[in-house]
């Protein structure tokens, strides 16, 4: 793994931007075409393989933690409890998460999985292919992201219930609504009828009691970049619980366990000294040098690096309150003081390429750039 310095292409601000990628640069650039890193075969293999090989110890710690309702690790709600199992055990389908790597030394360590709510998948799927495009077209790059989320789309559109599928994220996101926005475009390739609406504008018939669109349409799918813990807290996100349609929600109920921290001291108790496992408790006794994570968190908020003790990293944020994980630290490679985070999507059950995310300090934040990469 290497970072090569270039030159960016001239005029990519319009090259980026005719493809969609409206949030390129805001008070500092997230696209960054100033610098590539590249991977050897050998080295992509290590990491397909690690998402691989995380996704089924994933999956079998879902079914752990259901089998011994472990949900108050979680702070699941325990009127959710029956909603979530039902998920589960009727194979609600997933479309995609991805797998946040450090790539030190040889070794792929999993720090957390957005298994949620992961964003960044527009970049990595479409605009960094198309700058390789640009700058050469005989190198390939680890990205099957466009082909593989469609044909994943195809298999779900048999999951589905009669009517469109919905597509939602907040108002005033301007990246959450492109990612949606590309989701809904595969989905559309894939044959599936599919409507936008926004979080806000969702609304509840009470007499029916059922979701309805602003066209006072039902809601019987609901594909939504809105987390799930977000949603249990709400009172409206209660009326999931009392919906005469039952409708189905993307991503399922059953990824609040994966997209929760609290899975990582979990994965650790079922699979110890697993060679992409890091060691990961609910409290930081047997640790020295660690990373103090809250279980519900976003974009770096909240997080603590301690080194014997002393802390050398803090970022502020509003998260915490439901407690915190302490992960043994295991430092991003330093490429002068270039910290590169690798995220590793997962479509369906298949690893599908990566996209990295590099930050000036060791916490990746929501100021870190994203950066291109190739197969060298």
């Amino acid at each position: 793994m290497k970072r090569i310095a270039i030159q960016p292409r001239n005029n990519w601000q319009q090259a980026v931007e005719k493809l969609g990628f409206g949030f390129h640069t805001s008070n500092v650039p997230y696209w960054d075409e100033s610098a590539y890193y590249s991977f050897s075969m050998e080295e992509i293999l290590t990491i397909e393989q690690a998402t691989v090989d995380l996704w089924q110890l994933c999956l079998q710690a879902v079914q752990y933690t259901i089998d011994n309702k472990l949900y108050d690790r979680f702070h699941i709600p325990a009127a959710f409890v029956p909603y979530l199992e039902q998920s589960w055990e009727e194979e609600y389908p997933s479309i995609y998460g991805r797998f946040d790597f450090c790539y030190r030394d040889g070794q792929v360590k999993l720090l957390e999985f957005n298994a949620d709510t992961p964003t960044s998948l527009f970049e990595a799927g479409i605009i960094q292919w198309f700058w390789l495009q640009d700058l050469d077209n005989s190198k390939d790059q680890f990205n099957s992201i466009h082909e593989k989320l469609i044909a994943h789309l195809v298999e779900v559109r048999s999951y589905l219930y009669p009517g469109p599928l919905h597509f939602a994220c907040l108002k005033e996101t301007l990246e959450d609504f492109t990612n949606v926005q590309y989701l809904r475009d595969c989905a559309m390739q894939a044959g599936i009828d599919t409507r936008f609406i926004f979080v806000e504008d969702i609304g509840w018939d009470p007499q029916q009691r059922i979701f309805a669109d602003i066209e006072n349409k039902p809601i019987k799918n609901l594909f939504k970049l809105y987390p799930w813990e977000w949603l249990m807290g709400d009172e409206f996100g209660k009326n999931i619980l009392l919906d005469e349609n039952e409708a189905l929600f993307i991503e399922p109920a059953w990824k609040m366990i994966l997209s929760n921290k609290a899975i990582l001291p979990l994965l650790w108790e079922l699979f110890p000294n697993h060679p992409n496992l890091l060691p990961a408790y609910f409290t930081s006794e047997q640790l020295t040098s660690y990373v103090k994570k809250p279980i519900l968190s976003r974009e770096g908020a909240n997080i603590d690096l301690v080194v014997d003790s002393d802390v050398i990293c803090h970022t502020d944020g509003e998260y915490g309150g439901e407690g915190y994980i302490y992960q043994q630290l295991f430092s991003l490679p330093d490429f002068d003081h270039n910290y590169p985070l690798i995220g590793s999507w997962i479509i369906g059950e298949q690893p599908a390429g990566i996209g990295i995310r590099e930050s000036n300090t060791l916490i990746t934040d929501n100021v870190s750039r994203f950066i291109p990469h190739l197969i060298g």
